[in-house]
C-alpha cells in the first residue's frame, strides 16, 4: 500500500468535526438501487460498513432496517460515529476485517474503497459475505456539467489544490471498484443516481475543508482558499444557500450461491 493510502485515516481524523458536520447524505434512490442491484433487502440484513467514518452511510442503512457493523481506521472518526449511531463500531483495517467468514449479507464502502488496497479489500469482503451476498461501493460527486458556477468552482480547486481529484480533470473517472469485483469472481452491476442538494454556503465550505485535497494543505493556505471561495460563491448565491447538482455512482458485485446453475 502506498504512503498516501496508509496515511488517509490521519488526514480525515484531523477534519473529523468538519466531515461529520457537513458531508452530504445519500439520497433514498441510492438505497433503492442498492437493494435492486444486490438482490438484498436492507431490512433485516447484516451489513459491514467499511470506512464508515462518522456514520453517514451507517445511519442511512440503519434507518432502513439493516443490522450494521461499522469499521474504520480513524479513531476520531469512529468516536463521532459512536456518539449518535446505534451500532457496533470496530477500529480496524478494511484490508483485514476482524470478522468471521460468511458473517454478513452485504459489505459496503461509502466514499471509502479507494483508500484501501484494491485486491485485498475485495477479497476480504468476499470472504465476509455468505453465498448470495453482495459487495457494494458508492461515491457522491458534484455534477459540474449541470451548473456553470459549479464547473468554475471545481476548476479553481483543481488549479489551487495539488491533490485535487475530481470531475473537471482530464480523464477523471470513478475508482475502478467494478473491475476489482469482477476480477474476484463477482457478478457486477453499476448505475448512477442523480439528485440535488440544497445547502447553506458555510456548510458547503465546511464540506470542502473535509476533502483530502484541502485537509492535507497547511491550515493558513486552506483558510485563504476557502475565503476566496466564500467571496466567489457569495456573488452567485447572495442569499447564502446553494443548489448543488449531485450524482452518486454505485457498483455492486453479487456472490453466487453454491450449486446454482
Amino acid at each position: 500500500m502506498n504512503e498516501r493510502l496508509a496515511d488517509s485515516h490521519r488526514v480525515f481524523d484531523r477534519v473529523s468535526q468538519e466531515y461529520d458536520a457537513a458531508r452530504p447524505h445519500y439520497p433514498e434512490a441510492l438505497y433503492l438501487a442498492l437493494e435492486t442491484l444486490s438482490g438484498i433487502r436492507l431490512a433485516g440484513a447484516t451489513v459491514i460498513d467499511v470506512g464508515a467514518g462518522t456514520g453517514i452511510s451507517a445511519r442511512g442503512l440503519l434507518d432502513r432496517g439493516a443490522r450494521v457493523v461499522a469499521v474504520d481506521r480513524g479513531e476520531r472518526m469512529l468516536a463521532r460515529l459512536r456518539v449518535r449511531t446505534d451500532c457496533p463500531a470496530l477500529l480496524a483495517d478494511g484490508n483485514d476485517l476482524p470478522l468471521r467468514a460468511g458473517a454478513a449479507d452485504l459489505v459496503t464502502y461509502a466514499q471509502s474503497w479507494h483508500w484501501l488496497d484494491p485486491a485485498l479489500s475485495v477479497a476480504e469482503a468476499v470472504r465476509a459475505i455468505g453465498d448470495g451476498g453482495a459487495v457494494a461501493g458508492w461515491w457522491n460527486t458534484v455534477d459540474p456539467g449541470k451548473a456553470d458556477w459549479l464547473a468554475a468552482n471545481q476548476v479553481r480547486l483543481a488549479e489551487s489544490c495539488p491533490g485535487y481529484i475530481g470531475p473537471v480533470l482530464p480523464g477523471w473517472s470513478m475508482p475502478p471498484m467494478a473491475a476489482a469485483m469482477s476480477d474476484s469472481g463477482l457478478a457486477v452491476a453499476e448505475t448512477w443516481v442523480d439528485w440535488t442538494r440544497s445547502v447553506p454556503l458555510e456548510d458547503f465550505l465546511t464540506d470542502l475543508r473535509s476533502h483530502s485535497y484541502i485537509a492535507s494543505m497547511e491550515g493558513g493556505v486552506a483558510t485563504e482558499l476557502l475565503a476566496r471561495e466564500r467571496a466567489e460563491l457569495g456573488r452567485v448565491f447572495p442569499d447564502g444557500r446553494l443548489t448543488v447538482p449531485m450524482r452518486v455512482y454505485l457498483a455492486v458485485g453479487r456472490k453466487g450461491r453454491r450449486g446454482a446453475m
